[in-house]
């Protein structure tokens, strides 16, 4: 599906790799203008070529999500060249699993800037650029361990359930003002970072457990991305969106 997403300036965080990359170039395709914003040069620059080479539109920036100046600049920077920002994709997060006795107060500290600060600031960055006529969206990335308990994921599923609740005052909050705020929660998808924590072994273990029987991939949530980007998602406001196969339906 190439949802029609033409003459809309779109920034999304930690675009350099796996789910954010799929979703940016999936973006691109469908006609948007992509600001891919990535704490790592390399990535970022990498994701931005590749947008360019299949003859789309994008624009890297270097830059933490987590640093409110920088990160805010770079959306000045984006909109400058634009006139606006009509959406944001909330995706940057830090990825960390381990038991909770050996949570640190620095890992701490990252992924709550990351995760939960990133995204405020995401929301400011369009509520500093959108137009007031055209109203705008903002995209959030959840994940079904708001839900579900899961062992040694103390931290990620307390910012994932921080980004849910955000994610529907968010919705109460703007829309009066035309933005529109929903979640995507996907499930299990081998991406780069996730494949570092996860064995062979562990993946065949969740493959048994999803009810459609696969992982998902980073295309599954890109689609949905665009989907709620898209003018066919124009009365969808506070929703979390889950594309794992059924796995947060089965309990």
């Amino acid at each position: 599906m190439n949802w029609d997403l033409k003459d809309r300036a779109i920034l999304i965080t930690g675009a350099g790799r796996g789910l954010g990359r799929a979703a940016a170039e999936l973006l691109a395709q469908c006609g948007a203008s992509v600001g891919v914003c990535d704490i790592d040069p390399g990535t970022c620059e990498d994701t931005v070529l590749s947008i360019r080479k299949a003859g789309g539109h994008g624009a890297g920036f270097a830059v933490s999500v987590a640093d409110r100046r920088a990160f805010l600049e770079a959306a000045s920077q984006f909109a400058a060249s634009h006139g606006r920002i009509d959406a944001v994709v909330n995706n940057a997060m830090l990825l960390r699993y381990e038991p909770v006795e050996r949570v640190s107060e620095n890992v701490l500290d990252e992924m709550l800037a990351v995760g939960i600060k990133g995204s405020i600031w995401g929301a400011q960055a369009l509520l500093a650029h959108f137009d007031e006529e055209r109203g705008g969206a903002i995209v959030n990335m959840a994940s079904p361990v708001a839900e579900r308990g899961y062992a040694n994921t103390a931290v990620y599923s307390l910012v994932k359930g921080a980004i849910v609740t955000l994610t529907k005052t968010l919705a109460a909050e703007l829309g009066p003002r035309k933005i529109r705020v929903n979640a995507v929660a996907p499930g299990s998808v081998p991406t780069p970072g996730a494949l570092g924590l996860n064995s062979a072994e562990e993946y065949a273990r969740r493959t048994r457990t999803i009810p459609l029987r696969r992982l998902g991939s980073a295309e599954d949530s890109a689609q949905a991305v665009a989907f709620l980007l898209s003018p066919a998602a124009s009365f969808i406001n506070g929703e979390i969106l889950h594309v794992d196969g059924g796995i947060a339906a089965a309990g």
